[in-house]
């Protein structure tokens, strides 16, 4: 579903996928929106009132994220087949698999200059692939759980992990280590997002709650309740002055942060300050001037919006149901990346001077335009036989991704066939020198 709130609430539903969907992505630009399912398929989206989308096939099981590139070229999905496949935007097609994960993969993402993609699985490691020369560069195991989710910090030199074993972890990849653990869960933690300084992380648990770490202080600063159940997906927005979090309690709240009350350069330069020694100590100063932070007692605000938030989930807002009508593609896409200059696309969502466009009059008139879709019972093709061309396509890419797999390991073979050989002409001719 896509929201806007201004203003008033209001929702254009999207349907084409034949079961429940597990990760949305806009892409950078905000003219492409990915969808994974467990139907195991990703889906394009142009978010327009047509809804105009296009079917990735290439995953043989449930597919659990979408994640673009920064520049919006590649994107990833991973998938529960234990792969991650990487796609081309701009030439509409399949370009590799990472196959490392022995588990099914939960989450895979792109850091911030895309030349590096970390993924994590329920084989219980999380391995960063590089994307030039497709291979496994660095391996971070966890021998207690699994993590259901991980991201790349903004300026790309650490990745945060979300467990089910109720911890948080952050690692620095460039020395290999593990720099903070965090326990503030008492229960798994699937999800979490860096706000776009840098300095903070919230994170979402099947606890009911949302924690907000400050990652230069190391301690947890809020704590959030307001959902009733388990939260599964939380996320900031691009400038950090919002978040969103969606749970099992079928609702998504939208909070607001007090972290843009100091710019991020005022945030570095309060942390300069830091790197700064006091003056030598006098002979009488044996304790410390001021209490260690460590040592004073970790105080946290816990916020409930219960009381002041108005609860949307009624059936005011309007939706539009808007069916999905494109063909299905495999690995060779021919999705459209942008709208035709002809074609009408509603501003609303792209050009807020444009808001008059989808007044509640135009809703009715976005309606009636998806009444002209042909009926199920006008089809050309029966139903049925549309079924059953669906599944000889899925056994079709099935058949696809086998060949591909054994004329890799026919390579490989012959690869080291010719090793064998060259080897075996080595040592004759040395044989041949000594006699």
């Amino acid at each position: 579903m896509l929201w806007n709130f201004k203003p008033q609430a209001r929702a254009f539903r999207y349907v084409g996928h034949k079961d429940v969907v597990t990760s949305v992505q806009f892409s950078p630009l905000g003219n492409l929106l990915a969808s994974a399912s467990r139907d195991r398929t990703v889906r394009l989206w142009i978010p327009d009132k047509r809804g105009k989308s296009s079917e990735f096939k290439a995953h043989t099981a449930p597919v659990r994220s979408v994640d673009f590139s920064a520049d919006g070229q590649f994107l990833a999905t991973a998938s529960e087949d234990k792969s991650i496949k990487v796609w081309n935007m701009y030439r509409q097609r399949f370009l590799y698999s990472l196959y490392r994960h022995t588990h099914w993969v939960r989450c895979a993402k792109f850091s911030p200059d895309g030349r590096l993609i970390v993924s994590c699985s329920e084989d219980k490691t999380i391995k960063i692939w590089d994307t030039t020369n497709k291979q496994c560069v660095n391996n971070f195991s966890d021998f207690v759980g699994f993590a259901n989710f991980v991201a790349f910090n903004p300026n790309g030199t650490c990745i945060a992990s979300a467990g089910s074993d109720h911890t948080v972890k952050i690692w620095d990849i460039r020395v290999n280590k593990l720099l903070q653990h965090y326990q503030v869960h008492s229960g798994g933690v699937n999800c979490v997002s860096f706000h776009p300084s840098g300095n903070y992380l919230i994170t979402a648990s099947s606890d009911g709650t949302l924690k907000i770490l400050d990652l230069l202080e190391g301690r947890l600063i809020y704590t959030l309740q307001g959902h009733t159940g388990p939260v599964f997906t939380v996320s900031f927005s691009k400038g950090g002055e919002l978040f969103t979090s969606g749970g099992a309690d079928a609702q998504v709240l939208l909070w607001r942060t007090n972290f843009d009350e100091l710019t991020c350069k005022d945030i570095f330069k309060r942390n300069l300050k830091r790197l700064h020694f006091d003056s030598p100590p006098h002979l009488l100063d044996i304790y410390p001037r001021t209490p260690h932070p460590h040592e004073r007692k970790v105080e946290t605000v816990e916020i409930n919006p219960k009381l002041d938030v108005i609860d949307l989930q009624t059936s005011t807002p309007p939706v539009v149901d808007i069916l999905s009508f494109d063909s299905t593609t495999t690995m060779e896409t021919t999705v459209r990346t942008l709208p035709e200059k002809g074609e009408e696309v509603c501003g609303y969502f792209l050009n807020p001077s444009l808001m008059s466009e989808c007044s509640p009059t135009n809703l009715k008139k976005k309606t009636e335009d998806m009444s002209d879709l042909p009926p199920e019972s006008q089809r050309t093709i029966p139903l049925a036989v549309s079924d059953a061309l669906e599944h000889i396509m899925d056994q079709l890419n099935v058949l696809t991704q086998t060949v591909s797999i054994l004329e890799q390991r026919l390579t490989l073979t012959e690869d080291k066939l010719n090793d064998c050989l060259e080897n075996q002409q080595k040592l004759f001719s040395a044989i041949q020198q000594k006699s």
